[in-house]
């Protein structure tokens, strides 16, 4: 992946350093000119801890890409997560993320939206059979789940 922005008839791609450096935002949604959804990600230092909010129509999805966070959320719960982790969080609701490591930084991906789920309105390409391509489906249990 190059370290700018591609673009081509209906597509963008980007590595994450291609979007920013250092510490902070890294607007994907502008980036890549996304519409339909707001998408960033955030690179905290060791230890760092963002300021609580909320928001007043999005409900956002939290996935962490490196590192280790702990999400705080309003009624004083928090969870912590890993690479891989998700965490979604209602509109309404007060939180805060923070860097539990005093070493590494950490980097997660923050999706909101509004309006509710579309449904399943993925539609095959011309001689396509299958989603899974040529070969069998995975063999995870929720592979087709909506």
């Amino acid at each position: 992946m190059s370290g700018e922005v591609e673009r081509g008839a209906g597509w963008a791609v980007a590595s994450l350093d291609a979007l920013g450096e250092g510490y902070g935002f890294r607007k994907i949604r502008k980036g890549l000119d996304v519409t339909a959804f707001g998408v960033n990600a955030i690179v905290l230092p060791p230890g760092y801890q963002t300021g609580r909010h909320h928001h007043e129509v999005q409900e956002e999805l939290y996935f962490v890409h490196a590192g280790q966070v702990e999400i705080s959320f309003g009624d004083g719960s928090k969870r912590r997560l890993g690479p891989g982790g998700v965490a979604r969080v209602d509109p309404a609701t007060d939180r805060s993320v923070r860097n539990t490591s005093d070493a590494e930084d950490a980097v997660y991906v923050v999706v909101g939206g509004s309006d509710g789920y579309v449904g399943r309105d993925g539609v095959l390409g011309e001689g396509e059979t299958s989603r899974f391509g040529s070969g069998p489906p995975p063999e995870a249990s929720n592979a087709t789940a909506g």
